[in-house]
């Protein structure tokens, strides 16, 4: 398969950069959906999954924090995947409101090969930028964020 050629296009607009890196995501949003779900996970299910095999025993309220979504979603994700045999609570001493998250050797099997399954997808994308290309992205990426972090400071 040969590499893809560059879109022609006018003078670049920020509401068409805007839609396109919409639509970008969305895309890659739903492939890596389709690659997670051959392993019986859901995008969510994974993000959790390995987010807990960078750091284990974390509260759900932290989970929360890492994951960007409410308490209340994580508590009934991690509902989910502890009648799935994936995670398990354990009680944190001296704390009997909350409870380390671990994983179960099921669990971490299933992270890592999701975690495969993006270096492989991720690779096959932007692995094959060139790297002062791809160096290029990372920044205006930074400073995109920048922007809008410095928008909700406001």
């Amino acid at each position: 398969m040969s590499a893809p050629q560059p879109v022609p296009q006018g003078p670049a607009e920020p509401d068409r950069v805007w839609f396109r890196f919409m639509r970008l995501h969305q895309r890659m949003l739903t492939q890596m959906s389709a690659r997670i779900r051959t392993l019986g996970l859901s995008i969510p299910q994974f993000d959790l999954l390995s987010t807990l095999t960078e750091q284990e025993g974390i509260s759900q309220s932290e989970l929360a924090q890492r994951l960007y979504v409410t308490k209340g979603n994580v508590s009934g994700l991690v509902d989910r995947l502890v009648q799935a045999g994936l995670v398990e609570r354990r009680a944190i001493a001296g704390d009997r409101r909350s409870y380390a998250m671990h994983l179960t050797p099921e669990g971490r099997r299933l992270a890592e090969a999701g975690i495969a399954t993006q270096r492989d997808f991720v690779a096959n994308t932007l692995g094959k930028l060139k790297r002062e290309d791809l160096a290029e992205l990372d920044r205006l990426v930074v400073l995109w964020r920048e922007l809008a972090r410095a928008v909700d400071a406001e």
